[in-house]
């Protein structure tokens, strides 16, 4: 094991973020660079070694925590990167973007603060790309098997890299101009630089994997054609229907998804534009949601110069320490401060918007909200409390309900969806068409990243026994399989 004492000897230290007054002025991650090694090996050395290492458990990969842990705290960091990559494809991205349930399972938080688990995965995976320790793994024998993955966020890259690897030949479509799915254009890059994707694509492409941009499976082409040239397709394409605020002046001008703002920040950064077409330059920006899409929006706001941010949450405040009702080694829901929060803005919690107000020009110029409350279990407004706040830019960041059903993707394929509207499959992660997949987003719902890279490997590891009658890839996840909460 690591440090046998650690646990006694040394306290939580997290890695260091840049001054909000520096970092709102540019784009790159919040994190100081390097901060994290010279802390980082005894940070690791925190691990208990635990005989259940419930980390386990909290996390849908797998991840062999406690391994990587030791090797980490022994500075062994080829060996680290190894059982890292042993169960997760993408660790630089659920090190960054990840909220850590294994972290909230963790046996040395039932009474102390758990172990950094997250950067320590991240600092082992940088180790790596800078010592050139991650290198394309070419399958050793070609299957003469055919597989097109369709989107190309964590679940449909994880899937593509693994039957690439078993030896078929793969080909991701993707409807974006660029590969990355969400990861491209829904995370911000001050959360995660595009340099860490980018890096990733070029490995896979000297495995094998082949990538096609800017082609809509259902509309671009169709899935007739997609099976004739295929021998297998996993549907990879995410629960991309946002919830919508049905509310008198949702019409009005300024008003957008959530999905439909943070892209075209990202796009600035990549340079398409010189300026975004939506901005919060000088306007007052309302948020509706309080996720982590609502927190990505507000410091997308802060960045482009916003005079105001403010965030609603429909839910009560959480509190701060885990309640009766969460236990350990459940995923609790806490209070948390997000880098975007700590730049500034104000969170507004028990409030529902009724109706919007515009301009002679159709702009919104104003939010009208009334505080709730539960009452036997129910949501009900509370008479008197009605206020309106100014709102020029307002981003609704309120979750997803669904896969995309308007593309023609799945009525062309024929595909039967569940009773939430996610396409349903079998403990294969087979859909009712056969030699047709599904993974990630799409047939679990709105979910967490490592769920998809979860869900893109068990998917590979049913498209391969399709392909070839057997398969030696690990499936870490059942279909069925939810995350440890109550």
């Amino acid at each position: 094991m690591a440090d046998p004492k650690g646990f006694l000897t040394t306290g939580r230290e997290v890695a260091q973020t840049r001054p909000v007054g520096e970092r709102v002025r540019d784009w790159n991650e919040v994190y100081v660079p390097g901060s994290l090694l010279p802390i980082i090996s005894k940070q690791a050395g925190r691990c208990m070694d635990c005989g259940i290492p419930f980390c386990h458990n909290g996390c849908p990969l797998g991840n062999l925590i406690p391994e990587w842990n030791d090797y980490a705290y022994r500075e062994d960091w080829a060996a680290a990167s190894e059982r890292l990559h042993a169960t997760n494809n993408f660790p630089e991205f659920t090190g960054r973007l990840c909220p850590a349930p294994c972290e909230s399972a963790c046996v040395l938080g039932i009474n102390q603060p758990a172990v950094t688990i997250k950067n320590v995965e991240v600092s082992i995976i940088d180790k790596a790309w800078d010592a050139n320790d991650v290198t394309p793994q070419v399958p050793e024998r070609l299957s003469g098997k055919t597989a097109a993955v369709i989107g190309s966020g964590p679940a449909g890259l994880a899937a593509a890299q693994q039957l690439t690897r078993a030896g078929h030949t793969v080909v991701v479509y993707e409807r974006a101009d660029r590969i990355g799915g969400l990861l491209r254009y829904g995370i911000p890059e001050f959360k995660m630089e595009k340099r860490h994707i980018n890096r990733r694509i070029e490995q896979m492409r000297a495995e094998g994997t082949k990538f096609r941009t800017g082609i809509e499976i259902g509309r671009d082409l169709t899935s007739t054609d997609l099976r004739k040239r295929f021998d297998a397709v996993v549907i990879a394409a995410g629960a991309t229907t946002a919830r919508d605020l049905p509310v008198p002046g949702r019409e009005l001008n300024g008003i957008h998804q959530a999905m439909e703002y943070l892209p075209l920040a990202n796009k600035v950064v990549e340079g398409d534009f010189v300026a975004p077409p939506i901005t919060a330059e000088g306007k007052h920006v309302v948020v509706i949601g309080g996720g982590d899409t609502g927190a990505d929006c507000v410091g997308t706001a802060h960045r482009q110069g916003a005079a105001s941010v403010t965030q609603l949450e429909i839910m009560p405040k959480p509190g701060e320490d885990r309640n009766a009702g969460q236990p350990w080694p459940t995923f609790p829901m806490l209070y948390k401060v997000t880098s975007a929060h700590e730049e500034g803005g104000e969170r507004v919690y028990s409030v529902s918007t009724t109706h919007f107000e515009g301009d002679e020009d159709g702009n919104v110029q104003s939010l009208h909200l009334i505080e709730v409350e539960f009452v036997d279990g129910k949501l009900t407004q509370k008479p008197g409390t009605e206020r309106s706040i100014p709102a020029q830019l307002v981003t609704l960041a309120m979750g997803f309900t669904g896969t995309d059903v308007e593309n023609g993707l799945v009525a062309q394929f024929g595909l039967a969806l569940d009773e939430r509207g996610n396409i349903a499959r079998d403990a294969d992660f087979a859909t009712n068409v056969d030699g047709v997949y599904v993974a990630g987003d799409a047939g679990r719902g709105q979910s967490l990243i490592v769920w998809a890279i979860a869900e893109g490997r068990s998917a590979a590891r049913g498209v391969d026994r399709y392909l070839t009658g057997a398969s030696s890839l690990p499936a870490p996840i059942r279909p069925t399989d939810r995350s440890m909460m109550v």
